[in-house]
């Protein structure tokens, strides 16, 4: 994981996104199965929001946070300063520092389709959970997103997004693929299910549009839309421009799908 490339990057209109998830909106899958007292790991944890509710959750319990870089695990030790069963590490999801069966739950959310083996991922997830855990997955199906209206800026947007994160040998069309990759990882007692995120109030759209118009001129995703010859800045420059246009009209809708696994070891 650490050698690979994160379509996304870590500036700050990515991070500050991504610090806005909660437990609630982005793990609801999984709440039933939370107990006082379980361990948890939590495999690329970015700025730690999703993390630190799951640490409330399962208190007294231990949360382990891992993602690769230090900068973000230092913003989410910031972030979950109060917690006192919450730590942050940085580390590789391929080869996960811990014995075998050291949790009771491993946690993933949006990390499988920015990884090139998302099958080594979930084997090595599926190590360290211990028997009778849960190992519980959340990824996004870019090709199964939709909005309205209909700009062809966004159209522009999504077929460069998924030629960016195939070029870093990722698969954005993860949500559907996530039963596949967890049998070939040798998971035989696989539970499905799907939610969304949907933007379609003032303040929703505001924040995904404002967001995404950002990141298209300014992270990582711009810098290698450039590097690549995918796009140049007038291109750039139009997209951006497209996400705000989407993002004033009264009337724009935006569904992110999600595929969810909780997959027993």
């Amino acid at each position: 994981m650490n050698s690979e490339v994160y379509s996304h990057g870590h500036h700050p209109s990515v991070t500050q996104a991504h610090a806005t998830r909660t437990l609630a909106d982005s793990g609801a899958y999984l709440i039933g199965h939370l107990r006082p007292g379980m361990d948890v790991l939590d495999v690329g944890c970015g700025p730690g929001s999703i993390t630190a509710d799951l640490a409330r959750a399962v208190a007294p319990g231990t949360v382990t946070g891992l993602d690769r870089s230090p900068e973000v695990v230092a913003e989410a030790a910031g972030l979950a300063a109060d917690l006192p069963n919450v730590r942050f590490q940085t580390g590789n999801v391929y080869d996960l520092d811990f014995p075998d069966e050291s949790f009771d739950l491993v946690h993933a959310h949006q990390v499988l389709h920015h990884l090139a083996d998302p099958v080594a991922a979930l084997r090595e997830m599926r190590r360290v959970a211990r028997p009778g855990g849960l190992v519980a997955v959340r990824d996004a199906d870019y090709a199964a997103m939709s909005w309205y209206p209909r700009l062809p800026e966004l159209d522009e947007w999504m077929e460069l997004y998924q030629r960016i994160a195939r070029g870093n040998g990722a698969e954005p069309d993860a949500g559907r693929r996530l039963l596949g990759w967890a049998q070939d990882a040798g998971f035989q007692d696989v539970e499905v299910s799907s939610s969304n995120w949907l933007y379609a109030t003032d303040e929703r759209r505001r924040a995904h549009s404002e967001s995404w118009a950002a990141r298209v001129l300014h992270s990582a995703f711009a810098d290698q839309a450039l590097e690549r010859g995918l796009a140049d800045r007038d291109d750039l420059e139009r997209i951006s421009a497209g996400w705000l246009a989407w993002g004033r009209a009264p009337e724009a809708t935006f569904l992110m799908p999600s595929t969810e696994i909780l997959a027993r070891p």
